[in-house]
């Protein structure tokens, strides 16, 4: 799995000019799901998320967790995330995995988040989706299984 982590102070999600996710202070993640990625793998990456210490103290530095400051999640899959730029000038996606894996995968990292007490807001799989944030700092991370 390949996740782009997003600190935001407001984030929303639009299909056909319709709200279908949004969140106010918390993580955006977008969630590129290749062939080999298994549920353990979406395991590791839901608690390592949950807990990275992105978010300021009173201090203002970086030592408080996702589940510190009572934050939400958006979440939205995104097989770009697996493009392979590397030859010519159109991306390559076939690291991306099949659509029928990459759900699976997908909803089952959205509950593992929802079960250590994140509310978890989403976009629509498979859809083109128009996606809005704020992002706070900024800060933006890269986590790969």
């Amino acid at each position: 799995m390949r996740i782009v982590v997003q600190r935001s102070k407001k984030a929303s999600v639009t299909v056909n000019e319709r709200v279908v996710g949004e969140i106010s202070e918390g993580l955006v993640l977008l969630v590129g799901v290749t062939h080999e990625d298994t549920e353990a793998d979406a395991a590791h990456l839901a608690d390592k998320i949950v807990n990275l210490r992105i978010f300021e103290d009173e201090n203002d530095k970086m030592n408080l967790s996702l589940l510190d400051v009572g934050g939400s999640i958006l979440s939205v899959s995104q097989f770009t995330l697996y493009g392979d730029c590397r030859k010519g000038r159109r991306p390559n996606f076939m690291a991306a995995a099949k659509p029928d894996h990459a759900l699976g995968i997908y909803l089952h990292f959205n509950k593992l988040l929802e079960t250590k007490g994140i509310h978890v807001e989403t976009g629509e799989f498979g859809a083109m989706m128009n996606v809005s944030l704020n992002n706070d700092g900024p800060v933006t991370l890269i986590l790969e299984s």
